[in-house]
């Protein structure tokens, strides 16, 4: 009986690989899938994420049905052995994503008070009038590289300057930046 079985499986796989016979499919879908979502439920899954996993096994099923090998094992072994690494792989996910209550980015933000909004109203007026002292030729670089997001091999391409010079004038629209910046500081 048991090879029997065996062999039925494997004929209706090699049916599913060779036409997609979905008639076989679900031969071996009603067969196997209560099977394996049983053996997830015992292994910590809830129903839901159990049938979502068995789906995916399934799923597997259908498109690589032409690498199931009835020589080297028996359908049970190979599907159980996905459902497997496929239960690790969730089990991994989940260890990941779990909630830290303490993870600063998830800290509401405090809503500023009118003296914050004031001082950034300040700063930005103060970085707009620095930026407008870079001389053209640095400011169309520093643009295109923080703007548009272009590295400076990029930008080199794209302009016909060599890299070095690329760099050298970035640099340079920098230094002119933060000295402008320090110098309207309010201290």
């Amino acid at each position: 009986m048991l090879g029997d079985e065996r062999d039925r499986f494997a004929r209706l796989v090699r049916a599913v690989a060779a036409t997609r016979d979905q008639d076989a499919f679900t031969a071996l879908f009603d067969h196997f899938a209560p099977r394996l979502k049983s053996w997830l439920m015992k292994r910590g899954m809830n129903s839901d994420e159990a049938e979502e996993l068995v789906q995916d096994v399934m799923t597997i099923l259908w498109h690589r049905a032409s690498l199931y090998d009835p020589a080297r094992s028996s359908l049970s072994t190979w599907l159980f052995r996905v459902a497997r690494n496929r239960h690790i792989d969730a089990k991994r996910r989940a260890r990941n994503r779990k909630f830290d209550g303490q993870d600063t980015f998830l800290a509401l933000a405090e809503v500023p008070g009118v003296d914050t909004l004031f001082e950034s109203k300040e700063r930005d007026e103060r970085v707009r009038d620095a930026l407008s002292q870079i001389p053209d030729e640095q400011m169309k670089l520093v643009r295109a590289a923080f703007f548009l997001g272009q590295s400076h091999s990029e930008i080199a391409a794209s302009t016909g300057l060599p890299l070095g010079t690329v760099k050298s004038r970035i640099r340079l629209a920098f230094e002119r930046l933060r000295r402008a910046l320090e110098e309207t500081s309010p201290n």
